[in-house]
C-alpha cells in the first residue's frame, strides 16, 4: 500500500482540517475547545491544515513549480497545435516580460500567504486554549513556527520585500507593514534557529512529511545557501554546519543508489527524503494537484501509461540543457521521455494532432521556439514515475529536501570557500551512481568544478541565433552539476540567480530583460488592498 496507517491518517487529517479552515462559526470552536482533548497521537492532524498550502503552493496551476522552471533554461511551454497560448502567460515567463497582473505573480503571493494564515491561526488556537494541547505543546508551537518559516522562504525567494505577520488576531481593519528582504531572511533565520532545538529528532512515519529538526536544518542550510542573494552577506560556513548537523545525524539519511528510486510512485520509504509533500490521487483529488504528467504527454501517451484522463501536451526539456549531458549518464535516460513512443502493449503510438499528425510519435531534441511547436518537439519529463492507470494526478510523495541536495549545498558551500577538492569528493559521490556503465566518468576534480558551464548560451530558435556559451560562468561546471541532478524539481531559476546567469544569459527564445527580474513584482491586487506595500523595482 502507498500509505501506512499513520501516513494515511495524516493526509486524511490534513484533508479533514484543511476543509474547515475557513470556518470560524460558534459551533467549530466550541467543538475543538469543548469535546476534543487531543493527545500525541493527534498532533499530526491538528497541525496537518497548516502543512497542506504547501502542496497548492507549489503544484497548483502557474504556482511554485513553474516561477521556477519556467523562467530558467532547462523546461519551457511553448506553444503547441493543441494550444498552450492562455493570453501569452507562458511566454511571458519564458522572455522575463511577467507583469503585476500576472496569474504567476498573484497565485504564489496567496498562496503562501494561505499557509502563513493557517499556521498563524493553529499557533493562536494552541496558545489560546481553544486547541488544548497539554502533551508536546511547545514542540508541536516550534514545528507549526518553523513550517511558517518555510512559507516566507518562498516569499523571501520570489518577492523579497514582504510584510512579516505572526499574529492570527489582528485588530479588524489592521493593515501589515512591508518588511525588507533582509528583514525577512533575518526573520526566517531565528525563527528556525529559535525552534530548532524543540523539534523531534525521530525520522520515521511519525515525522515523515513534517519538520522534525533534521528537516529544519536542511532548510536553514537552503536558506544560508542564498544569503548573499537575500540579504547581501554570503553564509558559507553555516551553511556548511547545517549540512554537517544532518550528515552526521545519525538518522539513517543516504543516497539510493539509483535516483529514480527517489521518485517512484512508492517513494515514501526512500532513505534519500529529508521532507516531502505526501501526494495520494485517492485522498489529493484536487485538480492540478499533481498533473505535470498530463502537462508534458501528448494525447496518443494515454496508451503508454493507461491513463484515465487524456493527456493536454505542453511543457517540455530546452533543446540546449539536454545537449549538455552526458551520453553515459543514467539521469538523461531515466528523467526525461523522448524518441519513439509505444502503447502499453508495444504498439507504436501515432501523432494525432499539427503537421505530424498521422506520422509517429517521436520526441526530438528539437524545439522551434516558444511561440511555436509540433507534437514531436521536445523531450518530455519523466524524473517522477507515472502510475499505471493513473488519473490526473500522480501518487508520488514529493521530496522538496532530499540528501543528495545537502551534499550539492555543501559541495558548492565548500567550493565557494576556496575548498574545490573538498567540494569535488561530495560532487562525484553523487554522480556515482549515475556512470555504472562507465564510473571512471563518474570522478570530477577541483579543478574541473572551477570551470564554466558545458551549456551553449544563446538564442536558438526559428528566427534568431546567437552565441555566447557558459565558460565565462563562475563555477559553471558545477551549476551544470546542479542541473543534472535536480532538473524538473522546481528550484533552477533560484541557482541561475545565485550563479549569475538568470538575467545576464539567453537561451531558446529568452534574452536577458533587465537584472530587477531576479524578483516578482508584488501582486497588483495586494498593492490595492494594502496602501502600506510599495512595488518592487522596476516594475
Amino acid at each position: 500500500m502507498k500509505f501506512s496507517t499513520l501516513h494515511k491518517y495524516f493526509i486524511v487529517g490534513i484533508l479533514g482540517i484543511s476543509a474547515c479552515t475557513r470556518l470560524y462559526d460558534v459551533s467549530y470552536n466550541q467543538i475543538i475547545a469543548g469535546q476534543f482533548n487531543p493527545t500525541t497521537s493527534d498532533i499530526a492532524a491538528l497541525v496537518g491544515a497548516a502543512y497542506t498550502n504547501w502542496r497548492d503552493v507549489l503544484q497548483q496551476w502557474n504556482g511554485l513549480f513553474r516561477i521556477q522552471e519556467v523562467s530558467a533554461d532547462q523546461l519551457v511551454i511553448p506553444s503547441r497545435p493543441n494550444g498552450w497560448v492562455d493570453g501569452g502567460i507562458y511566454r511571458r515567463i519564458h522572455e522575463h516580460k511577467w507583469t503585476p497582473d500576472d496569474d504567476i505573480t498573484i497565485q504564489t503571493w496567496g498562496r503562501s500567504f494561505a499557509g502563513i494564515t493557517n499556521c498563524n491561526r493553529i499557533i493562536y488556537q494552541i496558545e489560546s486554549g481553544g486547541i488544548p494541547i497539554t502533551d508536546a505543546k511547545e514542540a508541536t508551537l516550534a514545528e507549526l513556527k518553523v513550517l511558517r518559516a518555510s512559507y516566507y522562504y518562498v516569499l523571501c525567494d520570489l518577492y523579497g520585500n514582504v510584510p512579516i505577520i505572526t499574529k492570527f488576531d489582528l485588530p479588524e481593519g489592521q493593515l501589515p507593514e512591508q518588511n525588507t528582504r533582509k528583514e525577512v531572511y533575518e526573520f526566517i533565520v531565528k525563527e528556525i534557529t529559535d525552534n530548532l532545538p524543540l523539534l523531534s529528532e525521530d525520522n520515521n512515519q511519525s515525522t515523515y512529511g513534517r519538520f522534525n529538526k533534521w528537516a529544519a536544518h536542511a532548510l536553514l542550510a537552503k536558506v544560508y545557501l542564498n544569503a548573499e542573494v537575500y540579504s547581501g552577506t554570503a553564509a558559507w560556513d553555516k551553511c556548511i554546519e547545517q549540512c554537517d548537523a544532518v550528515i552526521n545525524s545519525g538518522a539513517g539519511f543516504a543516497l539510493e543508489a539509483n535516483q529514480k528510486d527517489v521518485f517512484q510512485t512508492e517513494n515514501e520509504t526512500s532513505k534519500e527524503i529529508i521532507f516531502a509533500l505526501p501526494f495520494d490521487e485517492k485522498y489529493v483529488t484536487a485538480w492540478n494537484s499533481f498533473s505535470i504528467h498530463m502537462e508534458t504527454l501528448q494525447p496518443s501517451n494515454q496508451a503508454t501509461y493507461n491513463l484515465q484522463f487524456t493527456p493536454w501536451g505542453g511543457i517540455c526539456a530546452i533543446p540546449q540543457f539536454i545537449d549538455t549531458f552526458d551520453p553515459d549518464d543514467s539521469r538523461l535516460k531515466n528523467n526525461w521521455i523522448q524518441g519513439q513512443q509505444y502503447s502499453s502493449s508495444g504498439v507504436a503510438l501515432k501523432s494525432t494532432l499539427g503537421a505530424y499528425a498521422g506520422q509517429p510519435l517521436s520526441f526530438i531534441n528539437e524545439l522551434p521556439g516558444v511561440d511555436q511547436s509540433e507534437e514531436v518537439h521536445g523531450f518530455r519529463l519523466g524524473k517522477f514515475e507515472i502510475a499505471d492507470n493513473s488519473t490526473v494526478n500522480l501518487s508520488n510523495d514529493w521530496p522538496l529536501l532530499r540528501y543528495a541536495d545537502v551534499l550539492m549545498m555543501k559541495a558548492e558551500s565548500l567550493l565557494r570557500t576556496g575548498k574545490a577538492d573538498d567540494a569535488a569528493t561530495l560532487v562525484t559521490q553523487v554522480r556515482a551512481r549515475n556512470f555504472t556503465s562507465n564510473p571512471a566518468k563518474a570522478t570530477v576534480t577541483g579543478a574541473d568544478l572551477m570551470k564554466g558551464s558545458s551549456y551553449d548560451y544563446g538564442l536558438r530558435n526559428h528566427l534568431t541565433s546567437t552565441d555566447e556559451g557558459g565558460a565565462d560562468i563562475q563555477y559553471g561546471r558545477f551549476l551544470d552539476e546542479l542541473g543534472w541532478e535536480f532538473a524538473q524539481e522546481g528550484r533552477r531559476r533560484q541557482d541561475l540567480i545565485r550563479f549569475g546567469v538568470f538575467t545576464n544569459k539567453s537561451w531558446l527564445s529568452h534574452s536577458p530583460n533587465g537584472d530587477y527580474r531576479t524578483l516578482l513584482p508584488i501582486p497588483r491586487p495586494e498593492i490595492a488592498k494594502n496602501g502600506n506595500l510599495s512595488q518592487n523595482s522596476g516594475y
